[in-house]
């Protein structure tokens, strides 16, 4: 005969140490606790979940438009760099064309200014010759009357016409 924990001996499963009761019992706990942990435990649970799936699968989505936003972004960062590259360039175009243009503009100022300087010297020059020849003109004139009133004076021969001539010239040279 087998005796269970119970002092009963049972046959099936009673055999094997399993009793009715204890087993109505742990079935009857477990439904009341499963029915209590439904009530109050799995739906919060469950809903607890549902707001934490819903917040993951918004952060994802969050993530997945800041990463397309950040793309655009470093698109209209690119296109504005590019865009300030080219304009920088047509300033700096720009400022060359107007350097080119000023340099230009003094070298004909300068050439203008030299081409005016030399043809005042030139004028001068021509003023200073001129000045030259009328004063080397009435110098020679009264050389020459000077020379002719000699030799009509004193008019012996040759010789003292070359002395006569060499001091005559060695005085207007002195002076």
């Amino acid at each position: 005969m087998v005796f269970s924990y119970f002092g009963v001996a049972s046959s099936g499963l009673g055999a094997l140490g399993v009793s009715w009761s204890a087993l109505i019992i742990q079935l009857i706990t477990f439904v009341l606790g499963y029915l209590v942990l439904r009530k109050w435990a799995f739906g919060p649970i469950i809903k607890m979940l549902a707001e934490r799936k819903k917040v993951i699968e918004d952060g994802v989505k969050l993530g997945e438009d800041m990463r397309s936003e950040r793309l655009q972004l470093e698109a209209k960062i690119e296109d504005e760099i590019s865009k300030a590259r080219s304009k920088a360039d047509q300033i700096v175009q720009d400022a060359l064309l107007e350097a080119k243009e000023l340099a230009l503009k003094m070298e004909d100022e300068a050439n203008k200014k030299s081409d005016f300087i030399l043809a005042e010297a030139e004028k001068k020059t021509k003023q200073e010759m001129e000045r030259a020849k009328q004063k080397l003109e009435s110098e020679l004139v009264g050389l020459v009357t000077d020379v002719s009133e000699a030799f009509v004076k004193n008019r012996l021969d040759s010789q003292k016409d070359k002395e006569l001539v060499s001091n005559l010239l060695s005085e207007q040279i002195k002076s």
